[in-house]
């Protein structure tokens, strides 16, 4: 969780000035105490067209005669179509693209769109965003965060139980699906998933934007006719990608491929204590375009996994 910490300072050169706005760390305060028999309700809200009591009142609307509005099918796919459309057209030039939306992903998005002067489009691979945060180590529900990154989770809302040098979140999809609900919300903001980033655009050795395609597409180059890719030009890339596999790392091993870069010497052991401070220490940019953040920095640096 050590993305949640993580600061994109270095973006500050290449988009419109940033306004004051708040910070991620300035949370709310959660009680605290030793005493096991002690625990956080969540945080509840209720949308205020909805009328639904603790009782278990029966709702305004007749359930026995309930029925949907009619709708034509083919609004539905114009509808659809039309948002998705307009959607590519928007962000084919944007301010930043960032790449993988786990924890870093998002949680860098969620920061950068806060001024409302910047597009961020978001690229998934995976037709669920998240990465691996929906669960803890081990495929567990809950979610360990080390102070003191659970301000983070004081902005978004996130209850926990808190204990001394860290906070526990009872399943990790709170944090995972909270996050998403407020990013995604913002105007400035749209998340492209089920989309694959094939490759990057360079000019004049800068990072200038990504090749996408769809996933499914991507993942079968070898089974049907050729389809050509699409893109996204962007004045910063964000390359949040996770540790290395079939889908991972996939910003810094192009990087090398095209020699914009040395090497990739891979991370190293597990080192909970040196692995998040690294991460947050070493986030920058990488190559021009282009900055690395989340596990795919203990990729390039040979950090320690987490």
């Amino acid at each position: 969780m050590a993305a949640m910490a993580t600061f994109t300072s270095s973006l500050s050169s290449k988009l419109p000035t940033i306004q004051d706005h708040s910070s991620s760390f300035h949370g709310i305060p959660f009680p605290s105490s030793s005493s096991s028999s002690v625990r956080l309700l969540p945080v509840k809200a209720t949308p205020s067209h909805l009328s639904i009591s603790a009782s278990g009142a029966s709702p305004k609307y007749d359930i026995n005669s309930f029925t949907f509005d009619p709708i034509k099918e083919s609004i539905v796919s114009r509808e659809m179509t039309r948002r998705y459309m307009m959607d590519m057209i928007t962000y084919a030039d944007t301010d930043v693209v960032v790449v993988g939306a786990g924890s870093a992903g998002l949680s860098c998005a969620y920061e950068l769109s806060k001024n409302p002067n910047v597009r961020v489009a978001i690229v998934e691979q995976s037709v669920s965003p998240g990465g691996g945060a929906w669960l803890g180590g081990q495929l567990f529900s809950a979610m360990v965060v080390r102070k003191p990154a659970h301000l983070f989770l004081d902005e978004l809302g996130v209850p926990y139980d808190e204990q001394d040098n860290y906070v526990v979140i009872k399943h990790a999809a709170l944090f995972t699906s909270t996050i998403m609900s407020k990013l995604l919300a913002r105007p400035n903001v749209k998340l492209f998933n089920a989309v694959a980033a094939e490759d990057l655009i360079v000019k004049g050795g800068r990072v200038a934007g990504v090749v996408t395609n769809w996933a499914l597409v991507s993942m079968n180059h070898d089974t049907q006719s050729c389809m050509d890719p699409n893109v996204m030009e962007a004045k910063v890339v964000v390359s949040s990608c996770g540790h290395d596999g079939p889908f991972g790392a996939t910003g810094v091993k192009r990087l090398k491929d095209i020699k914009m870069i040395d090497e990739v010497p891979g991370m190293k052991a597990l080192d909970m204590n040196a692995a998040e401070d690294a991460i947050v220490r070493l986030t920058r940019e990488v190559v021009p375009g282009m900055i690395v953040t989340g596990m795919e920095v203990a990729e390039i640096d040979g950090a320690p996994r987490m």
